[in-house]
C-alpha cells in the first residue's frame, strides 16, 4: 500500500480507497445490525447528539469506554421519550470498544491493512483507545458539527489519528464527511472532559476561545471500503442524513502509547488499551 504522505501533511486528511472489500463491509454492517437487535433501548434509553453533548452525557455514555453499547437518534424518540422507529433505523452509533471486545470487528482492527496505514503515516508504537460504528441512519441521521478529534481524545503530547472506514457508500447527499484542507495547523480548541463540577460530570475546558473556521471545507465522499484518514487536529463535521439510504461508517481511533493520556478524559477503560498491530510487530511473531 503506498499512501500520499505530501497529501497527508499538507491537507491534514487521506482517502485511501479500497483497503476493505465490499464482502468485509457487509459482513460488518450485518454485525453491527445484530449488536443494534440485541439492544433493549427500554433500559437503556441513553441519546447521542454532538449538538448537546454536555446535556446528553450519562452514566450508560461514560461508562462505554470498554464496552460495546448502543446509543440512539435524537429523532427516534418522541416528547416523552417513547421511541418512534424501528430500531436499526434508530440508532446513531455503538461504541466504544469494538475493537478489543466483538469477534468480527477485533480482527479486522487488526489486520494487516489498517496496520499498514498507522505504520505508513509514522505513528510509532500506536494503542487503539477507541472504535465506533456509526450509524447514520436514512431521514434521521444526526450532524456531526465541526470539531477536532484530539479535543475528545486528549493526549501530551497531540497524538490522536482517526481511520474513517466507510461500510456504505458515503456521499454528499447521505452525510459524508467534510474537511478543512490545511486545518490540522489550527490550534486545539478545547478538550472535553470529566468535571465533578458539572451536573452531567462533563465540561469543555478552553485553550483557544475563537471558534473554528466554517469556511473551506470539501466534502470526502468515499466508496465502501475506503478510509478516511484524520489529523487529530483537523476540523472536520458531517451533515444530517435525510436521505432514504443509511451511511452506515467504522472509525478507529489511534493515540501514542508514550502520550499522557489524562485521567479526566471522558473516555476511560478499566484495563489497559491494546496496541496496534503493526506490521514490523506482526513479522517478529511470524504473522
Amino acid at each position: 500500500m503506498t499512501l500520499d504522505l505530501a497529501r497527508y501533511h499538507q491537507d491534514g486528511f487521506l482517502i485511501v480507497p479500497d483497503v476493505l472489500d465490499r464482502a468485509t463491509c457487509q459482513a460488518l454492517i450485518e454485525r453491527a445490525y445484530a449488536i443494534i437487535d440485541a439492544f433493549d433501548p427500554a433500559e437503556h434509553r441513553s441519546v447521542f447528539t454532538t449538538t448537546e453533548q454536555v446535556r446528553t452525557a450519562d452514566d450508560w455514555f461514560l461508562g462505554s469506554g470498554d464496552q460495546v453499547r448502543c446509543f440512539l437518534e435524537a429523532e427516534a424518540l418522541d416528547a416523552t421519550g417513547a421511541l418512534i422507529r424501528p430500531k436499526r433505523g434508530a440508532i446513531n452509533k455503538i461504541g466504544h470498544n469494538l475493537h478489543e471486545l466483538d469477534p468480527v470487528y477485533a480482527p479486522v482492527c487488526q489486520g494487516p491493512a489498517l496496520a499498514a496505514i498507522a505504520r505508513g503515516i509514522g505513528m510509532d508504537d500506536p494503542v487503539l483507545i477507541q472504535s465506533m460504528v456509526i450509524v447514520k441512519p436514512a431521514l434521521i441521521g444526526g450532524e456531526v458539527v465541526s470539531h477536532q478529534d484530539s479535543t475528545f481524545l486528549y493526549t501530551n503530547p497531540l497524538s490522536v489519528t482517526g481511520l474513517w472506514i466507510a461500510l456504505e457508500d458515503a456521499t454528499v447527499d447521505n452525510g459524508c464527511l467534510w474537511a478543512l484542507p490545511g486545518g490540522h495547523r489550527e490550534a486545539l480548541r478545547q478538550r472535553f472532559h470529566r468535571d465533578p463540577t458539572s451536573p452531567t460530570g462533563v465540561g469543555f475546558e478552553t485553550f483557544d476561545p475563537s471558534p473554528l473556521p466554517e469556511d473551506g471545507f470539501v466534502p470526502l465522499e468515499a466508496a465502501a471500503g475506503t478510509v478516511v484518514v484524520l489529523h487529530g487536529q483537523v476540523p472536520h463535521r458531517s451533515g444530517a442524513n435525510r436521505s432514504t439510504r443509511s451511511r452506515c461508517a467504522f472509525a478507529l481511533h489511534l493515540i501514542e502509547a508514550a502520550a499522557e493520556y489524562p485521567r479526566d478524559n471522558w473516555l476511560q477503560r478499566t484495563t489497559p488499551a491494546p496496541r496496534f498491530c503493526t506490521q514490523k510487530q506482526g513479522s517478529e511473531q511470524g504473522a
